[in-house]
């Protein structure tokens, strides 16, 4: 008899899953039925070679498997739901098929799992969110206001538009930011040359001089001499330091300061404040616009803007509607908008068009952030040009003082 590993329901709709031996996979969904379990897959387990190389085998591409959801493959999953959906084909087999065909093996087995839930009798939404890291809750909002509203077709499209700023605005943040990055790299590479190799050497030279050398330059061969002695302790505490920070800010009370810190940066916070205020405005009009009551949309918002300081700041627009005060005066409140773009609120809730008014407000942030971002570099450039010229300066004080004095010494004595 050959072993079977299956997936399945049982009779409260939880899911199991287990190892079970029997003629044929007939025979094993049998036994599960008799059982009160709802089989969903059965797959025969391939027989273990001597000594295990297989399992062994087996086990490595499972670790090295991916275990991540690009946001192109969920573009094209989007995309690839329009259509079908246009086009009539039932949900089920449309899932179906794009599990099958799909090149991530992560991706396709989480399509396997939600079309095993709605075959249970789950809606898609219900379905989309048993799996929170891949499917977020504004996607799961825009699926369920598709189904209650017969346009599943048009809630997968806004999606994939909606998908594809978000990858271009990512994009735009990675070419800006780009250079700085590298350069900043190679000064610390640098520093970190000069000090253990290029300041030691000259360290030797000056002490066959006798001479007492320029603060400059005991302070530069100190910090060498530290680096060389305890350059472990130096990355130890790198390393220490860099760990307790990720750690940190992934506590509620570390995210929240994180997130206010970054918008409070030099030059990059207000780029950053634009990009979640303007993620916001395209999102509350998408949302608005497919229907979602104003509360929900707020609430839905607040957790997808991607800045935890920003998302309580719409938490308490959602709550001051809650009360009955007016979306523009909640807005007003929390003291994120200009303005023009409260202007533009005011202008929308007199006249019934939030979502139009929404874009726009979308579009004008989304325009700052492309200034933003084209001139970031242009921004952050003198002021690395300036550290570099500070540091070949200190560098220069601390290498050639000794010499000109010696120089100077010589020549005294002739």
């Amino acid at each position: 008899m050959a072993a079977f590993q299956y997936q399945g329901r049982n009779a409260q709709g939880g899911k199991v899953s287990g190892v079970l031996e029997g003629a044929s996979a007939q025979a094993v969904a049998q036994a599960l039925l008799a059982q009160r379990i709802t089989p969903l897959a059965i797959e025969e387990q391939a027989a273990a070679a001597a000594g295990g190389g297989e399992d062994v085998l087996l086990q490595i591409k499972t670790l090295l498997k991916r275990r991540k959801v690009e946001i192109e493959e969920l573009i094209i999953f989007c995309r690839q739901m329009y259509s079908l959906n246009k086009a009539g084909v039932p949900i089920i087999r449309a899932m179906r098929g794009l599990a099958e065909s799909g090149r991530n093996e992560f991706f396709s087995e989480i399509l396997q799992d939600v079309s095993g839930d709605m075959e249970s009798g789950m809606s898609l939404a219900a379905a989309l969110r048993q799996h929170p890291k891949v499917f977020n809750t504004l996607f799961v909002s825009m699926v369920n206001v598709g189904e209650n509203t017969g346009k599943l077709d048009e809630a997968f499209r806004e999606l994939s538009s909606y998908l594809e700023l978000e990858r271009e605005t990512r994009k735009r943040i990675k070419q800006a930011t780009r250079y700085p990055i590298f350069v900043m790299l190679a000064m610390g590479v640098a520093l970190v040359v000069i000090n253990i190799f290029v300041i030691p050497a000259f360290a030797k030279v000056f002490e066959q001089f006798r001479a007492e050398l320029p603060l400059p330059t005991r302070i530069l061969i100190g910090m060498s001499d530290f680096m060389v002695a305890y350059w472990w302790l130096l990355l130890l505490g790198l390393v220490a330091g860099v760990y307790a920070f990720v750690r940190y800010i992934k506590t509620d009370v570390g995210a929240l300061w994180w997130d206010k810190t970054k918008l409070r940066l030099p030059i990059v916070g207000g780029v950053f404040e634009r990009i979640a205020l303007g993620r916001f405005s395209r999102t509350f009009a998408m949302m608005y616009q497919s229907g979602v009551p104003i509360l929900q949309t707020l609430s839905v918002n607040a957790g997808s803007v991607g800045n935890l300081y920003i998302g309580n700041a719409i938490n308490d627009m959602r709550n001051g509607v809650e009360r009955g005060e007016a979306l523009t005066r909640t807005a007003s409140n929390t003291g994120l908008f200009t303005p023009l773009v409260l202007q533009m609120m005011a202008v929308g809730e007199e006249t019934g068009s939030l979502d139009s008014l929404f874009l726009e407000v979308a579009d004008f942030y989304e325009q700052e952030v492309d200034y933003d971002l084209k001139r970031l570099a242009d921004a952050i450039e003198p002021i690395l040009i300036v550290a570099l010229g500070i540091m070949v300066l200190v560098l220069a004080l601390g290498v050639f003082l000794p010499m000109w004095e010696l120089a100077s010494a010589a020549k005294g004595k002739v």
